[in-house]
C-alpha cells in the first residue's frame, strides 16, 4: 500500500490526469443515457437487423443509390417531417429502427427527435455508413427504375428509327 502512495506522491499529474479520464468517460456516458440517445455499432446493427430491425436511411436519394444497408428504407433527412408518420408505421412494437447517415451524426439527432415522437427502440449507427463500409459488411446499390430503363430505351428507338 505504501508503494502506491509513494507513486501518486511521484506522479500526481499523472495520476491527476487519470482520474479526470476516468470522471470524463463516466460524465459522458451518463450523460448520453440521460438524452436516450442510443447509439450502436455496425456488429450490434447487425444483430438487429437480423432480429427484424427496420434499417431507415437518412442520407439523400443519390448517397442512398451509391450504396446502401440490404432492405433499407430511404427518407432523406429533410423530409422527415413529411415522412414522419411513414416512420412510425415501419416500427411494430417490438421491433427496432435503426437510423442510418454518413457519419453518424446527422443518425444521432434522428434518433432523438423519433425518440420525442413517441419511438423508444430506436437507434443510431455509430460512424454510419462509412463505419458499416470499413467494417466490410454488405452494401446494396440501388437499381435502375423502370422509368430510367424505358428513357433509354426510347431513346435508343429513336435513334434506330433515323
Amino acid at each position: 500500500m505504501t508503494t502506491y502512495l509513494e507513486f501518486i506522491g511521484n506522479h500526481v499529474i499523472l495520476v491527476t490526469g487519470l482520474f479526470a479520464s476516468f470522471f470524463l468517460l463516466v460524465f459522458t456516458e451518463l450523460q448520453s443515457k440521460a438524452r436516450g440517445v442510443t447509439s450502436v455499432g455496425p456488429q450490434e446493427a447487425v444483430k438487429l437487423i437480423n432480429a427484424d430491425a427496420a434499417v431507415v436511411d437518412f442520407r439523400n436519394a443519390e448517397a442512398f443509390s451509391r450504396g446502401h444497408i440490404v432492405n433499407a428504407r430511404n427518407v432523406p433527412h429533410d423530409e422527415l417531417d413529411d415522412e414522419l408518420e411513414k416512420v412510425t408505421r415501419l416500427k411494430s412494437k417490438d421491433n427496432p429502427i435503426v437510423a442510418v447517415c454518413d457519419a453518424g451524426i446527422t443518425s444521432s439527432k434522428v434518433v432523438g427527435r423519433l425518440r420525442k415522437a413517441g419511438l423508444q427502440n430506436v437507434y443510431g449507427l455509430k460512424g454510419g455508413m462509412n463505419a458499416w463500409t470499413e467494417a466490410s459488411l454488405p452494401v446494396v446499390q440501388a437499381r435502375k427504375t423502370q422509368k430510367s430503363k424505358s428513357k433509354k430505351k426510347s431513346k435508343s428507338d429513336k435513334q434506330n428509327k433515323n
